[in-house]
């Protein structure tokens, strides 16, 4: 019998019944309540003590972010044996450095906030910055979506084909991939003034009569990647697809990308889409599976180095 339980907070419960399904296992019942202020109350509706347990929630939110919060603290006040907080989606990654005076290093403070609500264990997915693995002092199972792009974009036998890193910090996965599948590789420099904004951006390298694909570990309002395309584009290039692990797509975000020359925007399920959206050119690839397996793996005590390749 299996000392495993899986649950889902509220912020991608599809996602969780997936990993589930792969897992072989029901979700746990837990109750979520909402007060008419906003607080926040979890309550596990079946004995937790001894148990290894699984929460399953993408942070998109500070609200999401709380009822982990609250989820593990419910579960370590039950007697839980082991706390693993399963993170498709690290919220506040963004914020990993000092990268100007009177900041606040958000990633660390996240990290701090799961040690001392009681999680011993950390499975998450395309950090934005390899570092924050750093800022925990328990174990932290960091997944590469690599291990569902390249056999996608193998699959696709792209003619022609160009990977594009659509600023510098995406450099070393643009190249990763590049190498991988034998592709060419082109940089975009860009330059802002503020948050979400790009003032300016050139190109790196030769795209003219290239697929290109343009990869990066998120995309949020779309605004950095629908001005890369359209660069790209003018540029001579065949055809112009992205490619981002997590697709927070916030703000005008899917009105750019519907109405930009991107041909496809694909992503993973680690957030959920938005409903009642226009989705036409956006794929989503399942890494629900790759969750379950490395689950499996960690019960069982054994490797999952194979899931840390990028």
């Amino acid at each position: 019998m299996s000392n495993t339980i899986l649950f889902s907070g509220s912020s991608h419960r599809e996602f969780a019944e997936k990993v589930a399904a792969h897992r072989g296992l029901e979700l746990g019942n837990v109750k979520l309540q909402k007060f008419s202020d906003g607080e926040i109350q979890a309550s596990y509706e079946e004995t937790v003590r001894g148990k290894e347990v699984y929460i399953i929630q993408p942070t998109i939110s500070s609200e999401s972010m709380m009822e982990l919060m609250i989820m593990i603290d419910a579960a370590k006040r039950a007697s839980a044996e082991k706390i693993v907080a399963v993170l498709p989606y690290y919220g506040y990654a963004r914020q990993d450095r000092k990268d100007r005076p009177r900041v606040a290093i958000g990633a660390k403070l996240v990290a701090k906030m799961l040690a001392a609500a009681g999680a011993k264990r950390i499975m998450t997915m395309d950090l934005h910055a390899d570092q924050i693995q750093g800022f925990f002092s328990f174990p932290i199972d960091h997944m590469f979506a690599s291990s569902v792009f390249l056999p996608y974009l193998e699959e696709q036998k792209i003619p022609n084909l160009t990977i594009v890193a659509p600023d510098t910090g995406a450099t070393k996965r643009a190249n990763n991939y590049a190498k991988y599948l034998n592709a060419d590789l082109a940089i975009c420099y860009k330059q802002r003034k503020v948050a979400n904004e790009v003032s300016e951006m050139t190109l790196i390298g030769e795209v003219k009569g290239r697929n290109v694909i343009i990869m990066d570990d998120m995309i949020d309002t779309a605004g950095t990647m629908c001005k890369a395309a359209e660069m790209i584009h003018e540029r001579g290039a065949l055809s112009v697809s992205a490619m981002c692990s997590h697709g927070v797509l916030s703000g005008p975000a899917y009105e750019r990308i519907a109405d930009s020359v991107l041909k496809e925007l694909i992503i993973t399920d680690s957030i959920p889409l938005k409903e009642g959206k226009d989705t036409s050119k956006i794929k989503v690839l399942s890494v629900a599976k790759l969750f379950a397996d490395v689950i499996t793996r960690v019960e069982k005590h054994e490797s999952i180095s194979t899931h840390f390749v990028q």
